[in-house]
């Protein structure tokens, strides 16, 4: 979930009353786009105002090549890193983040255990889920990644993300298989070939995305009839005026961490700012500014239930939703990546 976020612009909305006692300046870095102007709001600003600490923000599209970088010359410029569960864990493994120290975050306790890895705490919760548009279908629009596939009650163009991961457990609950038992069944030779021969039924339907602005700025413009989307950027598409349709059936939703650096010289800080990110206050402050699932258990029970029902883990929203499965995408992304990108190219 990546979008330009110029790291000259951060600079110079942090240039804050008091200096840094740190090595440097604390570098906190994320996916950009909406997202991380919620972290601004919740957090960078609030926390560089209380600590009188000046934080540089900086953005990227995910991968791993510059964290290795800056571990292997011992020269770390980043400290505060956010990365999805995949990356986190291979990044874990090859020795280029610090193993996270709970005893060093006072509201550890506050927060949800399976929030907390070897070497990252959860950022949040986010979930990629069906919208469509009401200027084609009004209210009567797809419920189910089924209708999804159904062109001739609802012709138009698809949105998808233009990867393996999420694409075809997608296609295999379209064809009926219930979200609890996806993973099962793609990881036999028989349920990937009906994942693919799914996905071949609306290939020529299917406009691929690769940024999570493009589907909603796609469905806005009329390029799309229904799309695939991350929720967060379709609650803040009708903040702006649109009517797209959360349609939490079915949803697919994972967890992004808050990781550290190895070695870097801002360490302190870096756990000062990861216990400010999971005080009560700052996460009811991030789920005001943009539904995304917080950690905090403590925040979530405060919340309105207007705010709550918007988040992927509301009770009814999460009921029929599918967990994407970390190790098994550790085990096969290269191989089913591989496959999905000549299987598109043809």
């Amino acid at each position: 979930m990546s979008f330009p976020f110029t790291r000259a612009a951060a600079v110079l909305s942090l240039s804050l009353i008091g200096c840094s006692v740190f090595a440097r300046d604390l570098t906190v870095v994320a996916f950009g786009g909406a997202m991380q102007e919620a972290f601004e709001k919740a957090y960078f600003v609030p926390f560089a105002q209380q600590t009188h600490t000046r934080i540089i923000q900086d953005s990227y599209a995910g991968g791993l090549a510059k964290q290795k970088a800056m571990v292997d010359s011992r020269n770390p410029t980043w400290d505060v890193v956010q990365m999805d569960e995949n990356e986190m864990e291979l990044a874990c493994d090859q020795g280029l983040l610090e193993e996270v120290a709970q005893t060093r975050l006072s509201h550890a306790g506050e927060v949800n255990p399976t929030a907390f890895a070897t070497c990252g705490v959860g950022a949040f919760v986010w979930s990629e889920v069906l919208t469509y548009d009401t200027k084609k279908f009004g209210e009567d629009g797809p419920k189910s990644w089924a209708d999804f596939w159904n062109v001739k009650k609802w012709p138009g163009k698809r949105g998808l993300r233009k990867q393996a991961r999420m694409t075809l457990e997608i296609a295999l609950m379209a064809d009926g298989v219930e979200p609890k038992e996806v993973y099962k069944v793609l990881a036999t030779q028989a349920g990937e070939e009906r994942a693919f021969k799914k996905l071949d039924e609306i290939k020529p339907y299917i406009q691929w995305w690769e940024t999570g602005a493009q589907p909603l700025e796609w469905l806005a413009a009329g390029n799309l009839a229904m799309t695939a989307a991350y929720n967060g950027r379709i609650a803040i598409a009708n903040k702006e005026g649109h009517h797209f349709p959360l349609i939490w059936n079915q949803q697919l939703y994972s967890m992004d961490y808050w990781t550290i650096i190895k070695g870097t010289p801002n360490l302190e800080a870096s756990y000062t700012l990861l216990d400010f990110m999971l005080s009560a206050d700052a996460q009811k402050a991030f789920a005001h500014a943009i539904p995304y699932g917080i950690a905090n258990q403590k925040a979530l029970s405060e919340l309105d239930p207007e705010n709550l029902k918007n988040l992927p883990t509301a009770p009814d929203n999460i009921k029929t939703g599918l967990l994407l499965d970390t190790p098994f995408w550790l085990n096969n992304e290269e191989h089913l990546m591989t496959r999905f990108t000549n299987w598109a190219a043809q």
